[in-house]
């Protein structure tokens, strides 16, 4: 497996609120991409915190040899810590208050992943030249959507499209989503922001991954198309290659 990602401050921000972090442990890699929100600096604390409390929670999983059951349930866990975390450090600093941050990560073995979701950042599955979003926003236009008032081309575009329902850093200790998937050999989990995510489709995406290439090149790749068309948030991408 491969693993690599990129992160942009994009064209209007003044300050980059996203963080990513990926590790390897034998032939499993771990990644955590992490969009930030709240006060003129408490979006990158919150984001550095989180990304830096999973990461934590899998190296103590990965040293221990993995022995706290499925993937699943640790990774829940990661979250949920990470979740406690954010939301101390915004109850007892006075610069961080109301901070939080979406995040969206995977673990990935063999032919298996497990991806987890808080927030509208995302991952995608590509197998055979076509994208499939794994994640399901927790978004006001997601669920707009869900309901069948606008269509998926709408909430692209709609004003609400930033407006989330979900974050880390509420402390309200409820269960992250958890999706597991079968890979093949050639497919790609690609994580990103809504940087990202709101520029460019699924097919977009996965026209990029039929490029090949090194994956330094797909993320150099996907966040350049991004500042084209204006980049108006940070753009951060970590690809997979199984």
């Amino acid at each position: 497996m491969e693993i690599f990602g990129q992160t942009d401050i994009g064209r209007a921000r003044r300050a980059n609120q996203d963080a990513f972090g990926t590790r390897v442990y034998g032939g499993t890699v771990v990644a955590v991409v992490c969009d930030g929100m709240g006060g003129a600096n408490a979006g990158d604390v919150a984001a550095e915190l989180a990304v830096g409390s999973f990461l934590d929670s899998m190296d103590a999983y990965f040293s221990a040899g993995a022995p706290d059951g499925p993937p699943e349930q640790a990774v829940a866990e990661a979250v949920l810590r990470a979740d406690g975390i954010v939301y101390e450090r915004a109850e007892t600093d006075e610069d961080c208050r109301g901070m939080g941050t979406t995040l969206v990560a995977a673990v990935v073995s063999g032919d298996g992943a497990v991806v987890v979701n808080v927030g509208d950042s995302r991952a995608y599955h590509v197998s055979d030249g076509s994208a499939l979003r794994v994640t399901r926003d927790h978004s006001v236009v997601e669920d707009m959507v869900a309901r069948g008032e606008i269509t998926l081309e709408q909430a692209r575009r709609h004003p609400n499209r930033n407006l989330i329902t979900r974050a880390l850093g509420a402390g309200s200790g409820e269960a992250p989503d958890i999706f597991r998937l079968t890979l093949r050999r050639g497919d790609y989990l690609v994580l990103c922001s809504d940087g990202l995510s709101n520029l460019l489709t699924g097919d977009e995406l996965s026209a990029e991954t039929r490029r090949g290439g090194e994956l330094s090149a797909l993320c150099s790749r996907l966040i350049e198309e991004a500042l084209r068309r204006g980049a108006p948030d940070n753009v951060t991408v970590v690809a997979v290659k199984v």
